[in-house]
């Protein structure tokens, strides 16, 4: 029995839609309803313009209701600072500290009465009150004639007191925004301070409590906030603090103030070291990265190519070894990419300023080469592709400067041939640890070399030796080939006789000493003769292995 039905086809079912679709049209002509695509189109038109209205009524509220109550309390609270900076000569010096510790008093009142009525304002308020206690009592020793209290150190200590406890009110107000207020007047406190040691240790602790809070309170922002005003802060300090009055003139002494300067470093570096495991190295944390290296090494540069170059170098190179470190342990920790590549450069950068200054010319240029090297070295370490490729444009501009400036290749610049077939072994040697494509960043390092070692040799030798240097460094090469198992190596064995080849007859034949002529025609011939059975020896043992 058959129970198969019949399915309509495509053909059929379009036309039972369209006789539907009319149908439902006659109907809604009947009896006046608007189509539905219709009404659902002036819907949405009508609900964009509510949008609309709605964003503007809330942009209008919100200038009104926010702006104007931060603005408003603002300009009362500098125009009451401006208020009590006047000297007030004939008025005892208690009397505007009274007056202003009463306006304190009043705008807090005011502040714990608005918390009913609008919690904004009455935010704004106890920001304003806590500025103005801090003012208030700054201005106990300063701006008046005749200061009530006459100890600095006191002044200071109530001011510092002031401000932690100004970051205890905004702890438990859970604000960040007060946070910021307190931290402004912690570093103005340092500042007023005129004490070098004070200004050290106070910006040092405001940066680990901006740590501290960055850690527990993820207040990401606090940082950015501290790590500017830390290092513009110790920087107004060794401008001669102009604030006291005094002509601008760079200050070095103590000298202990660069070992604070990379303790700021450190401390910043810590916060995101440290940070939660939720939050990748996304743009904040590398912005955190490169504001706090070029900060922080900026400013140690212009202080110490003010002082004496006794300790110039070794000043940097302790900024090296601390960079190198952030940058290692942010390859341990974290596994980080950019933090780790902007804390090693940083640190290689510091290191070759301190070879610069330390050593003349040429010995300069060798430890310059040798530390390419060791920047290849930990590049690899840290699988960076980004260090390996900064490194070899930058060994390629020092061996350019050496050259330009010593006029001549020599036995130094041999070094740096030295070095790049170095490299090319380590990153070879590597390969499989880096993950990373390497092989044109070898085959440059190669490249260079074979350009670099005869180019120094044809300087550096006496020219009876120079087709004869060239020789030994073709089987230099064709040897490590065969160690290494590498037939690069036997490339640039080739190309360095060919470059041979084409010395010799250019140079051999119209030479007038008839030695030199018999030397390099007979050494290059013989050399040629042996490596031409070498490599048919090789050939043959290749076709037997494939037709035994």
């Amino acid at each position: 029995m058959d129970t198969s039905t019949e399915v309509p086809d495509n053909k059929e079912i379009i036309s039972l839609i369209k006789n539907l679709e009319e149908r439902v049209s006659r109907l809604e002509s009947a009896l006046n309803i608007e189509p539905l695509q219709q009404k659902e189109s002036e819907e949405k038109r009508q609900s964009e313009v509510v949008d609309f209205s709605d964003k503007e009524e809330e942009l209008e509220y919100r200038i009104g209701q926010f702006w104007f109550a931060k603005v408003g309390i603002v300009v009362l609270i500098i125009g009451i600072a401006f208020f009590l900076t006047f000297p007030y000569k004939n008025l005892p010096p208690v009397l505007p500290g009274i007056f202003g510790y009463i306006l304190t008093a009043v705008i807090f009142g005011f502040s714990s009465y608005f918390k009913k009525i609008s919690t904004y304002i009455s935010g704004y308020l106890l920001g304003g009150s806590l500025a103005l206690l801090y003012f208030t009592t700054l201005r106990l020793y300063f701006f008046g004639s005749e200061p009530l209290i006459t100890d600095l150190s006191l002044e200071i200590f109530l001011l510092v007191l002031i401000v932690f406890f100004n970051l205890f009110i905004s702890i438990r107000k859970n604000s960040v925004y007060l946070t910021v207020l307190s931290y402004m007047l912690g570093y103005a406190t340092a500042i007023a301070s005129d004490n070098s040691y004070f200004v050290f240790i106070m910006i040092l602790c405001m940066s680990l409590l901006a740590v501290y809070f960055k850690i527990i309170y993820q207040w990401d922002g606090l940082i950015f906030y501290s790590l500017v005003l830390t290092y513009i802060t110790h920087f107004i300090w060794s401008i001669n603090n102009p604030f006291w009055g005094r002509n601008i003139q760079a200050v070095t002494s103590p000298q202990i103030n660069l070992i604070f300067i990379l303790l700021y470093a450190a401390v910043f570096a810590f916060a995101n070291l440290y940070r939660s495991k939720e939050t990748h190295e996304n743009f904040s944390v590398t912005l955190s990265s490169i504001l706090n290296t070029f900060f922080c090494y900026g400013l140690f540069s212009i202080i110490t190519m003010a002082m004496k170059p006794e300790y110039f170098a070794v000043y940097h190179l302790l900024a090296s070894v601390l960079f190198l470190s952030i940058s290692i342990l942010f390859w341990i920790r974290k596994q980080s990419k950019y933090s780790t590549f902007i804390y090693a450069m940083f640190g290689y950068l510091a290191l070759s300023v301190a070879i610069i200054i330390q050593f003349k010319t040429p010995e300069s240029f060798i430890w310059l080469c040798w530390q390419s090297l060791l920047v290849v070295s930990t590049a690899v370490w840290f699988r960076s592709k980004i260090i390996i490729l900064a490194n070899f444009i930058i060994y390629i501009i020092i061996f350019i400067a050496y050259l330009a400036l010593e006029g001549k290749a020599d036995l130094v610049s041999l070094s740096y041939g030295i070095v790049a077939l170095l490299s090319a072994r380590i990153l070879n040697w590597k390969k499989d640890r880096l993950e990373l494509k390497t092989e044109q960043m070898r085959n440059a390092y190669l490249l260079t070399a074979l350009f670099i070692i005869p180019y120094t040799l044809y300087f550096a030798m006496p020219e009876e030796l120079i087709s004869v240097s060239w020789i030994a460094i073709a089987i230099i090469y064709y040897t490590l080939s065969l160690i290494l198992k590498n037939k690069k190596y036997r490339w640039m064995s080739l190309l360095t006789l060919l470059l041979t080849v084409v010395y010799v007859f250019i140079i051999g034949v119209t030479s007038s000493d008839p030695t030199y002529k018999i030397i390099s025609f007979v050494a290059l011939g013989v050399v040629l003769i042996i490596f031409s059975l070498i490599y048919t020896k090789f050939r043959k043992s290749i076709k037997k292995i494939i037709n035994p």
